[in-house]
């Protein structure tokens, strides 16, 4: 039975920060300024990426005292989900029982709690024995699996209440070497697991005869998503693919039930440099992805953090960054600026110096976006374990990762009187409900008397709809458009957005984000 919790006291300021009314963006249709797929047309703006903070309070997920189930690593390729008031948390545990030979049982799957989604409790489940108790915070997996990586989402759509939850894991099995494979399981909690196959570990490892992939060395669940009636987990491989590409690449497998996994897959993500090939047995060298992609679901499109591997001939050199994705298409994967770094390792003597990971948890919470994250210091790979990991926290602010911005360069120099310049965009053809009437946001800031944003309404054909122009004159996260007529007809099925920078001080703005709802 799942013990009582007894929960940390938040401090004003998380409460107030949870307590602002804002809607939940994932409900909406989201058109970010990066997203050049629907926002396909532009002239005289520039991109300005806006990189993250690292939480005051980081490590939030500390390992824990000697001899518990995380004594020696709290690895963070795990997720964080948001139910009502609780964040939950689900991550790998890595005990310090140093005597143990069977090496992938001492990686085990682990749960957290919070109730503001900065102070964690590692609670009481009593689900698990660990060195003869079951005062733990271990998760029931059917048994005593090695897991390296996990990731959970919560599957509302499923009529049966036993597979609310699925995960999908990276375990090992033997094939003349221990290899990587995908093993994926189901709860009715997301405290009790089943795998979707009647499997059972050996030495904390998959029997071959029950691999649901080909016998190949694979490094799933970089994340895991749904996607147009699929399923989807996101994998770092070296495997050959219809071109030779350098080192990791991202590649995505899918299933329709969670259970019969496709064997094809869909190479998702190749960074620049990974088309020179370097040859064979290179495989540690050069730029490439790190364990798959991590992915934020908005709905339309699909947010997505990767690790940037900056690999060398001594694996004692290797670092790992994180960088910034997206997909429109659920499959296809681009950088919104190429070769930007979202988050850096922490400098040496940090808790996360060397390599940081992409765990999948993004919340918008108050005023700010998190982006819970991981470590791990590849340079300290190889001998005797050492102390590695923990949770840390990427702070935005709220939705804004990225920004249109004035640029003004082609006016001119000195004061040559030529007329201003037009700084706009134009977005993609949207469909809408003709029988509801849609609400449109935007995420702006720099406005004033003197810097506004023009929101004009277009047909298919990019003609001005009657009564739709809005003009801004107030920034914030959540900005209503009010139409110049209130009682204008009805929009048609398919629309446009023309978004114009306007004013004097123009040059202040800038555009993260349109919202339309529903």
């Amino acid at each position: 039975m799942i013990r009582s919790i007894s929960w940390l006291l938040l401090s004003v300021s998380a409460w107030s920060a949870i307590a602002v009314d804002y809607f939940d963006e994932t409900k909406a249709r989201t058109i970010f300024a990066f997203d050049t797929v629907s926002i396909p047309h532009s002239q005289n703006l520039s991109l300005e990426m806006v990189p993250p903070h690292r939480h005051p309070g980081n490590p939030v997920l500390k390992r824990g005292s000697p001899g518990s189930p995380d004594a020696m690593g709290v690895q963070f390729y795990g997720s964080v989900i948001r139910e009502g008031d609780t964040f939950r948390m689900w991550y790998v545990a890595f005990d310090d029982d140093n005597k143990n030979s069977a090496t992938s049982e001492r990686w085990r799957a682990a749960y957290a709690e919070s109730r503001d989604g900065v102070n964690w409790i590692k609670p009481n489940l009593g689900l698990v024995d660990f060195e003869g108790s079951r005062n733990n915070n271990l998760l029931d997996m059917g048994g005593d699996w090695g897991f390296v990586n996990l990731k959970v989402i919560k599957d509302l759509a499923d009529p049966d209440p036993t597979r609310r939850y699925k995960m999908t894991t990276h375990v090992y099995f033997r094939h003349h070497t221990r290899l990587g494979t995908l093993l994926p399981f189901v709860s009715p909690d997301g405290y009790t697991w089943t795998p979707v196959k009647n499997a059972k570990p050996e030495k904390g490892e998959l029997n071959k005869s029950d691999l649901l992939l080909p016998i190949v060395h694979l490094e799933p669940c970089g994340g895991l998503y749904q996607w147009d009636g699929w399923y989807y987990l996101t994998a770092q491989n070296a495997m050959p693919g219809i071109q030779d590409y350098q080192g990791r690449v991202v590649r995505i497998y899918r299933s329709r039930d969670f259970t019969d996994w496709k064997a094809t897959n869909h190479i998702g993500f190749v960074r620049e440099s990974q088309h020179e090939w370097l040859g064979a047995g290179r495989s540690r060298e050069g730029e490439q992805n790190h364990e798959g992609i991590a992915v934020w679901n908005r709905g339309n499109l699909l947010l997505g953090v990767y690790g940037r591997w900056h690999g060398s001939t001594e694996w004692k050199d290797v670092t790992v960054d994180l960088g910034l994705v997206l997909s429109n298409d659920g499959l296809s994967f681009r950088e919104p600026l190429h070769e930007w770094t979202l988050l850096e390792r922490g400098d040496d003597g940090a808790w996360d110096q060397g390599g940081v990971l992409q765990g999948q948890g993004f919340e918008n919470i108050g005023d700010e976006t998190f982006l819970y994250y991981g470590a791990w210091d590849p340079r300290a790979t190889g001998g005797d374990p050492v102390p590695r990991g923990g949770v840390g926290i990427a702070v935005l602010s709220r939705d804004r990762f990225g920004a249109l911005r004035v640029d003004d360069s082609g006016e001119g120099p000195g004061d040559y009187q030529a007329p201003k310049i037009t700084s706009e965009f134009v977005t993609k053809s949207l469909p809408v409900n003709a029988t509801i009437e849609p609400k449109i946001f935007c995420n702006v800031a720099g406005l004033g008397p003197r810097a506004t944003l023009n929101i004009e309404m277009l047909d298919h054909a990019e003609l001005p709809v009657p009564g739709r122009i809005a003009k801004l004159t107030e920034g914030g996260f959540q900005v209503p458009a009010r139409w110049s007529d209130p009682d204008a007809p009805a929009p048609p099925d398919r629309i446009r957005f023309r978004v114009r920078f306007e004013g004097e001080e123009r040059t202040a703005i800038r555009f993260y984000a349109l919202y339309l709802l529903p």
